[in-house]
């Protein structure tokens, strides 16, 4: 066994499989794990996901909100432990594969059509 074969079978017992189908352009709620003293608790953080990146244990989302009138984009790693769930809340009607676009409108220009031809 040679040293990418080790490496492709640790990342193999690392990847989730309980994941939904994630596509750029969806609502997702994203429940983050968050330390506190030596408790954790999941914090919920609900945006839409503008860009993906990679894939196998890599595999990244950007997902933008805007809270309090400031635009806030966080990225999370999918199948880090720190991610305890991913919630699909609407499918969003793209064309294009990243929404950087997004950044530069404010307020209901920020909105994307609803999709219903693929399953939550």
């Amino acid at each position: 066994m040679n040293a990418q074969e080790v490496i492709r079978s640790i990342e193999a017992e690392q990847l989730k499989s309980n994941l939904p189908d994630i596509y750029v352009g969806d609502t997702v709620k994203v429940g983050v794990k968050i330390k506190e003293g030596d408790k954790y608790r999941v914090q919920p953080y609900e945006g839409v996901v503008i860009a993906k990146r990679n894939g196998g244990i890599n595999e990244t989302i950007t997902v933008r909100k805007v809270f309090q009138g400031v635009g806030v984009e966080r990225v999370f790693l999918l199948h880090s432990p720190r991610i305890d769930s991913i919630k699909v809340l609407r499918r969003g009607k793209v064309r294009r594969a990243k929404l950087y676009y997004l950044r530069d409108r404010v307020g209901k220009a920020t909105r994307i059509k609803q999709r219903f031809d693929r399953p939550l």
